[in-house]
């Protein structure tokens, strides 16, 4: 007997009744033509719930410049000079106070005070202390906001990283960039409005997820969109040979009338969801590769960035491909550069990650400056946690390292509406517990919502009968460091 297949979405048409089709038509239809004559961004439905922003924002774009690995706050950005008569002696029992050791260390039977050997000095009018290793950004101290008083629960990479990244230190929640981005929406509909880059790396250091850029329990349009390096920014953006772009438009639209009619069955958001990102799909195709392309920067803005920037997906050229994504109006773009974790030979590993990040972390500053758009981007430059001032190994070698120290590091920040020239927090004078001003993880996250204009209690997003947020049950905005 034979018998004829038929595609079951087809099959499912065909049960449909005339007035059922029309009557559904109809209605796609006219939204369609509705979304088309008003703006695209007063139908979404975080704007119609929450009426974002919140309050007159500071910042209408962040650039977070993710370390990953945890950078020595010691040997960069907190100095202490006193640790130098105490090189090589037992950290006292009275400031560890019996604090988690990781098990790379718990075991060894000395825990050293292991003093920087950088020399740190004094920059511009604030005066802000910074090393020797970061002699760029030293030329922009007076643009950056440093706090030396962050702290988190997380003692171990992958939590803490998901922590800064997520407000949990559970795998799956939404990101950052995605919670902006769902509360914000994008203001280019040629890009995404949360894109994310990586550099760096090498075998063994610690791994990216993309969780990390993910949007968990969001939307899955809200998620990142990561770049890559080299020609091709993205795969699979190009037409194929022989398909033109009109032809893909026919395409596109076609896809979206099944799409709709779908969606018009079973209302399920993810349908909605993938008619977004194939029409986003083919603006980016026109959109992205002028803007990847980096070739049309003159000279000299290379040599501001440095010669890096030449080579495709380095750090340089990522923060220069940072500056050109905000300039067209991107909201969130992430950059992660791996390789901060220095458990051994930390003295010269940690010279090549500044050689690698110093002069395009400051390059990114001062030409957002001179283009006028340092004042409404919020820049972030952070790792997941510091490090301990007692090495790991043994101190009469070149090979020691710092262990992970979760109970205070350092960051900075700069433009968007924090205070320019400000150095906030304080540490003891093993820079090893929070003295004054301690800034957790979800304080950052609320006041960088902040200066967006977002109150952090009131972006929220309901699952599983709870409302979530990025900032979890805490966080509080420091207003200490806005300007």
């Amino acid at each position: 007997m034979h018998t004829t297949m038929t595609n079951p979405f087809q099959h499912h048409e065909q049960l449909l009744t005339r007035r059922q089709l029309f009557g559904r038509t109809s209605a796609g239809i006219g939204v369609a033509a509705l979304a088309s004559l008003l703006n695209t961004r007063l139908l979404s439905g975080a704007e119609a719930k929450d009426a974002l922003p919140h309050f007159t924002p500071t910042a209408k774009r962040v650039i977070f410049l993710c370390q990953s690995g945890a950078p020595s706050q010691i040997d960069l950005f907190d100095h202490k000079p006193g640790l130098k008569a105490l090189h090589g002696k037992e950290t006292p029992a009275e400031v560890r106070m019996g604090q988690r050791l990781t098990t790379m260390t718990s075991d060894q039977e000395l825990l050293p005070v292991t003093a920087s050997p950088f020399e740190f000095a004094k920059h511009g009018e604030s005066g802000a202390e910074l090393s020797e290793l970061l002699p760029h950004t030293a030329q922009v101290a007076d643009e950056l906001c440093i706090v030396r008083s962050m702290y988190t629960e997380a003692i171990n990479h992958d939590p803490a990283l998901t922590m800064l990244q997520t407000g949990t230190e559970r795998p799956g929640q939404p990101s950052m960039g995605s919670w902006v981005n769902y509360g914000l929406a994008s203001e280019n509909e040629d890009l995404p409005g949360f894109v994310v880059l990586i550099s760096g790396g090498a075998p063994n250091d610690q791994p990216l997820f993309g969780r990390l850029w993910g949007s968990g329990f969001l939307p899955t349009g809200h998620q990142g969109v990561k770049l890559r390096g080299g020609a091709e920014s993205m795969l699979y953006l190009a037409n194929s040979p022989g398909i033109t772009r009109k032809i893909r438009r026919r395409m596109i639209d076609s896809l979206a009338e099944l799409n709709q009619l779908h969606q018009d069955d079973v209302g399920a958001p993810e349908i909605n969801a993938r008619i977004e990102q194939f029409e986003l799909a083919f603006h980016m195709q026109k959109a992205l590769p002028r803007i990847a392309n980096l070739n049309d920067e003159p000279e000299h803005t290379f040599d501001l960035y440095g010669e890096d920037a030449k080579q495709p997906g380095s750090y340089a050229a990522n923060c220069l491909l940072a500056r050109r994504l905000v300039d067209r109006d991107v909201r969130f773009v992430q950059l992660y550069h791996r390789g901060w974790d220095h458990h051994s030979s930390i003295n010269s590993r940690i010279k090549g990650k500044c050689r690698e990040t110093d002069q395009a972390s400051a390059a990114l500053v001062h030409d957002l400056k001179q283009r006028g758009l340092l004042k409404d981007t919020l820049i972030v430059w952070a790792g997941e946690f510091g490090r301990t001032v007692f090495c790991q190994g043994k101190l009469d070698t070149k090979d020691y390292g710092r262990d992970h120290h979760p109970r205070c590091f350092s960051i900075w920040m700069a433009g968007g509406g924090v205070k320019a020239g400000l150095t906030y927090g304080k540490t003891d004078d093993f820079s090893y517990n929070v003295d004054e001003k301690p800034v957790h993880i979800h304080d950052l996250q609320a006041t960088i919502l902040h200066c967006l204009g977002v109150d952090h209690e009131q972006l929220t997003y309901r699952y599983q009968g709870r409302d979530h947020r990025l900032t979890d049950i805490g966080g509080e905005v420091v207003r200490g460091v806005l300007g």
